[in-house]
């Protein structure tokens, strides 16, 4: 006994020199990174500090200071910002397959069933098989003209509402997500699933706030997630709100999903008629690379849902909201429209394309007011060098688009609204004009922007076409509110109230 008690600590000083070899060999063996400039990190919280309720602007604050390319630390986490057109296009395109991975956030955990959706599910079979099924099944060019009709219906029933408000003082934003709730959920569920009805699982009011729930809790900055050690104190309280949100919207998939099913059982030669009834179908095929499971088809509808109503609606106000304070700019759009469509019928899809004013206007609200911006974050999957500098593995990628707007290399006076400056640029939204990225670009780019693109020109080019729009006599132009609230979508903080006035004969405006 007494000679194993001796023995003791040789055994000790042995194990412990030779960690210390270990952990030398390993320092001295681990990659020497060049990264972009940044502020130097605070021990633990990293670059928090430096970080606002808006933090989109307080990084593009960051970047005047260090550059193109910047270096930050959220917690523990490395951060890698693309500001320019030359470094977006990088991330985006040259380096797109090293850098499309996503973070497993906590947003991507309990809001899209363990990151089963195609927002936040990781690049790979299971990623790319989504993205062919948008591709070819649920976004084609086919299905979505196949579903003219119901964005036409829809978009009649908001211009008849209207009018029943004339002259009234009206919050838009709520008309604006009705339409946009309604079109998705006819394409996508079959039925509005969202009326006010006694058998009715959920009121059109709390879908609407739940949606909101859902892009601000999937754009949030969750100290725990950068910081894991803390994450069991949900210090934000971001995670509890997350978990009831993903038990509200899991309730209602639910009752979805078992509506379709028992449709499908008692019909004989069933035919897909929405996007739900396609994904039950695609989930029943022997042939799929990666079974699509229960919570996989919730988690694709959900984001159908929520993608399909929030760009749109945000977008459409913020240029109502910039039209209201600039008349002169209303005015040269309703002489196009009174030009091409004339005063005795309503823009179709097909005349947007004769409507070069309108879509700059579109065009310029969303360089100026960008729904996601800095886009959803990716994460690297591999080192590579960009510009000289390094990106480690694993590293956080985010690229501002509310910089590049504002870009003075790119925009004259980018602070302005000015939609002539896209008359004479042939600049588009599809993913390869760097300068303007609504919808993102490279494999990540969202699966949805025909559908988005399409309802943002059409309600906006009615809108403008049938009514014009005042600010409420209380309200001055330059005393409007334009401030953000910042998520996975950026909305205005205050909705935008106006009164409408109808411009068009009044028999138009019947159903």
């Amino acid at each position: 006994m007494a000679v194993e008690l001796l023995a003791l600590p040789s055994w000790v000083t042995l194990f412990t020199t030779f960690s210390i070899l270990l952990l030398f060999s390993l320092r001295l063996r681990r990659r020497k990174y060049n990264l972009p400039p940044g502020p130097k990190p605070w021990p633990i919280i990293g670059n928090f500090n430096l970080i606002g309720p808006l933090p989109h602007q307080s990084i593009h604050g960051l970047t005047q200071k260090y550059g193109p390319m910047m270096y930050l630390r959220f917690g523990s986490k490395p951060v890698i910002v693309g500001s320019t057109v030359k470094i977006a296009q990088a991330f985006l395109k040259t380096h797109d397959a090293a850098l499309a991975g996503r973070p497993n956030l906590s947003a991507g955990k309990y809001t899209t069933y363990n990151y089963s959706d195609i927002t936040w599910s990781q690049y790979g079979p299971y990623w790319r098989q989504a993205r062919r099924m948008c591709l070819l099944e649920l976004f084609s060019a086919k299905r979505l003209e196949s579903y003219e009709y119901i964005r036409k219906q829809e978009l009649r029933v908001l211009l008849h509402g209207l009018f029943n408000s004339k002259n009234k003082t009206i919050l838009l934003k709520d008309h604006l997500t009705t339409l946009s709730l309604n079109v998705i959920s006819r394409m996508v569920l079959g039925k509005k699933y969202l009326e006010e009805t006694e058998n009715a699982i959920i009121s059109p009011d709390e879908f609407k706030k739940m949606l909101d729930e859902l892009f601000l809790l999937n754009g949030v900055l969750n100290i725990g997630d950068f910081i894991p050690w803390i994450h069991f104190l949900d210090l934000q309280g971001y995670v509890k709100r997350m978990k009831t949100l993903g038990k509200k919207f899991d309730r209602f998939m639910e009752h979805v999903l078992e509506e379709h099913i028992e449709r499908r059982k008692n019909v004989k030669d069933f035919v897909a008629k929405d996007m739900v009834d396609v994904l039950l179908q695609l989930a029943d095929d022997p042939d799929l690379e990666v079974k699509l499971e229960r919570h996989g088809v919730k988690a694709f509808t959900q984001d159908l849902i929520a993608g399909g109503t929030e760009s749109s609606a945000v977008t459409v106000e913020w240029a109502i909201s910039e039209l209201v304070k600039r008349p002169e700019i209303f005015k040269k759009a309703t002489d196009e429209l009174d030009k091409v469509i004339g005063k005795d019928r309503w823009v179709e899809e097909k005349d947007i394309v004769n409507l070069p004013y309108v879509y700059a206007i579109a065009k310029e609200t969303m360089r100026l007011h960008p729904v996601a911006p800095m886009l959803v974050p990716r994460q690297a999957r591999e080192d590579c060098n960009v510009d000289g500098y390094d990106i480690p593995k694993g590293s956080l990628i985010l690229v501002n688009t509310w910089t590049i707007g504002r870009d003075s290399n790119i925009w004259e006076n980018p602070y302005e609204f000015m939609p002539e400056r896209f008359l004479d640029k042939d600049i588009d939204v599809k993913g390869h004009d760097f300068e303007l990225l609504p919808f993102g670009a490279g494999r990540r780019m969202c699966p949805g922007y025909p559908l988005g693109i399409k309802v943002i020109q059409s309600s906006l080019a009615n809108l403008l076409h049938g009514y014009n729009w005042k600010l409420p006599n209380n309200v001055k132009k330059e005393d409007l509110n334009m401030e953000e609230v910042f998520g996975l979508s950026t909305p205005k903080k205050i909705p935008l109230q106006v009164v409408v006035e109808p411009r068009l004969p009044h028999h138009l405006y019947s159903l």
